[in-house]
């Protein structure tokens, strides 16, 4: 066994490279009894062994009995470091170039190529990215094999042509719309920023892209952030696509073989060129394509889309990395704006997408910002159900026209933080310092940290005993406007159970962001509560953040046409309300993106977060060789983990010194790796977190 060079350093064969690797065959072969394919018998194989300093091809050589079976893009099983490990066949070459004696290739289960030369190219491009290893991006771009799954039969191929979008329907509300649907039926890599109006029939939008696409005889990749989106994409383009024989679902949550299964069916439609859509969670990122001609994601601000394991890509990178590879269109949609969208506007790659004027008043709602003022305690019922005069009365308003009401609620649960009555200090736990929450009416405080019961209570300021809620939760919500509204349904939807729709008749929905159910014909108001929690964030994306979640729920309303309202309990001056009255994101993108420029943030820098002990933190800086101008900023404590400190230093680059900064972190990872440091080291560029 020995390592491959790159390909960038490989050399034309000479005879007596040839004549060098026969004799390593032989030698081999002498020992093990095994004898070496005729035909490129040796293969190239990336291990599965994430250690930076290993993160190469290495060489194995290829047993005649196994010739038919270790084929590009397979799995295999080899020998490495005295283990059996498993691995991913890159290429088969006829001879290694350099010396040493090769092993065997050990086992191949299936000649099924799981491993397309795009998606193994696109691995390697993401993990230079992201300073990670290439063992790591296949681990999260190739599901685990289901052998059962593989002697399935293939599905036959779609037949018939795939129906047209009509671009003068709902794309011609649009700036460019049309024009952006011609694009992609030409095979042309249109690029595009879309901001949906309220009331959009989003997942047809996207549908109708992807059958353009179709069309041209080219693929198509659809990111959406959950699952609830997924099933409505999945039946949006059965619709429009004339079919279900024309995409494949993937998500991690199908179940190993389901899931499997469906990526083999990707996989194989992929190397018979057939051209199909794949629409998934962010496990789709990295789904096989024949010719690929668009990826889409929706709501690429979500946090979902970022994963959460080693080398921690964000979905949205990966596709617009895919489609600048395969000179393919690009749609990032949503309804609101990101300041990495705004950035792609305002390089040029990208085209902005955007309701006319006249349309998006006709379909947006009345928004009205409301101070949480004394006026409520006019109305013995704005009292009870904590709600501002000018909330209650829109809520009533829209409960007598028989018409559902949406409560947007920023916390789960009942009471999900509490402070000490009388001095307001947050109540912590004082065996691990987390905080205390209230899971019901009667029950005692508990710790949402360790889940330890603070029964006895103190407060370590002034002693006392008693506890206020200073954040009230969903599930209290919902109590107290049963009580304030008796004989009004009410549902909830959060974490532990996710309503898809509801009806449109009157009841009042509670819902955590993120989880707001659709209601038939629209919600006749929607009440954004607790605004603070959302705006008061120690985070860099607060401000970004709560306009997606606002404008998300507010996007479910009637339009002020038909009574629908929205309710903003936020002061009317703030840049983030006033983007909301207006339903306009991209004015808050640029005023956004024109911040972090101003104070050296992401995206109009290059950011890495390095996380671990002092100690590990420091070995690494001083073996890393970073490119001129970086900018160190901390280091800055954090809780112990195990008992050892741990630190956070962030790294700062210019953008164009991005790939220059992930390089020296990969190769200062590797020293690390290399001599067994003890203290391992979390390396992310770009995190979505630099708190």
């Amino acid at each position: 066994m020995t390592s491959a060079p790159t390909p960038r350093s490989r050399r034309a064969l000479t005879p007596q490279r040839t004549e060098g690797t026969a004799a390593k065959r032989t030698g081999s072969a002498a020992r093990t009894g095994r004898v070496a394919a005729e035909h490129l018998p040796v293969a190239r194989v990336c291990v599965d062994i994430p250690l930076p300093h290993l993160d190469r091809p290495f060489d194995y050589l290829v047993p005649q009995e196994l010739d038919d079976r270790v084929v590009p893009g397979g799995r295999v099983r080899v020998r490495f470091a005295g283990q059996r490990v498993d691995g991913y066949v890159l290429e088969r070459v006829s001879s290694s170039d350099h010396p040493g004696e090769l092993l065997y290739v050990d086992y191949a289960g299936s000649a099924e190529r799981v491993l397309d030369p795009e998606i193994a190219d696109l691995a390697r491009a993401v993990a230079d990215r992201y300073a990670g290893t290439l063992a790591d991006v296949l681990r999260l771009a190739i599901p685990p094999r289901h052998a059962a799954a593989e002697a399935e039969p293939e599905p036959p191929e779609p037949t018939g042509a795939v129906p047209l979008p009509d671009p003068n329907a709902g794309w011609c509300h649009y700036t460019a719309g049309p024009a952006y649907l011609r694009a992609l039926r030409q095979g042309r890599p249109a690029r595009a920023v879309w901001t949906a109006m309220p009331g959009e029939d989003w997942p047809t939008r996207i549908a109708e892209a992807v059958a353009a696409t179709l069309a041209a005889d080219r693929g198509a990749v659809v990111i959406v952030p959950d699952a609830r989106d997924l099933a409505r994409m999945d039946r949006a383009l059965t619709r429009c696509l004339g079919g279900a024989d024309r995409h494949v679902v993937l998500a991690a949550a199908l179940g190993p073989r389901q899931r499997y299964r469906r990526f083999l069916a990707a996989s194989r439609a992929a190397r018979r060129g057939w051209a199909r859509a794949v629409v998934g969670t962010r496990a789709a990122m990295f789904a096989p394509v024949a010719r690929l001609g668009l990826v889409v994601i929706w709501d690429d601000g979500d946090d979902q889309h970022a994963e959460p394991r080693a080398p921690y890509p964000h979905a949205r990178e990966v596709l617009l990395t895919r489609a600048a590879r395969c000179q393919a269109g690009v749609l990032l949609a949503g309804y609101t704006r990101t300041a990495e969208g705004q950035l792609l506007l305002e390089t040029g790659w990208a085209h902005p997408l955007v309701a006319h004027r006249a349309v998006l008043r006709e379909r947006a709602p009345r928004v009205i910002p409301a101070a949480d003022d004394v006026e409520r305690e006019r109305d013995p019922g704005a009292v009870t159900a904590r709600f501002p005069s000018v909330a209650w009365r829109a809520a009533r308003r829209a409960l007598a026209a028989d018409t559902p009401v949406l409560v947007q609620v920023p916390r789960r649960g009942y009471i999900p933080a509490v402070a000490c009555m009388t001095c307001r200090t947050s109540a912590r736990c004082p065996h691990c310092s987390g905080p205390l929450a209230l899971p019901s009416a009667t029950a005692a405080a508990v710790c949402r940290w360790c889940a330890r019961v603070a029964v006895n209570y103190a407060c370590p300021t002034c002693g006392g005993r008693a506890l206020r809620a200073s954040v009230i939760g969903a599930r209290r919500t919902a109590e107290e406007m049963g009580r304030a509204l008796p004989g009004v349904p009410v549902r909830t939807s959060g974490r532990d159970e996710v309503l898809d729709t509801v009806p449109g008749t009157a009841s009042l929905v509670v819902a955590t962001p993120g989880a707001e159910p659709i209601a038939e014909g629209g919600y006749g108001a929607v009440l954004l509560l607790d605004t603070w929690a959302l705006l008061t964030r120690a985070d860099l994306r607060a401000g970004e953040e709560t306009l997606r979640r606002w404008l998300s729920a507010a996007a479910l309303a009637r339009p002020a046409s038909a009574g629908g309202q929205v309710v903003v309990i936020a002061d009317g001056g703030l840049a983030v309300v006033q983007a909301l009255l207006r339903f306009d994101p991209g004015w808050y993108a640029e005023r956004e993106l024109a911040e972090r420029r101003e104070l050296g943030f992401p995206p109009a820098v290059r950011m890495a977060s390095l996380t671990g002990t002092p100690e590990a933190v420091a070995d690494l800086l001083s073996l890393a060789e970073l490119p001129a101008g970086v900018e160190e900023l901390g280091p800055v404590e954090l809780p112990e983990e195990d008992g050892r400190p741990m630190e956070r230093m962030l790294l700062r680059a210019r953008r164009a010194a991005g790939p220059a900064l992930a390089r020296a972190l990969h190769a200062a990872a590797g020293v690390r790796s290399a001599r067994r440091a003890p203290d391992p080291i979390r390396i992310q560029i770009d995190p979505l977190d630099l708190l």
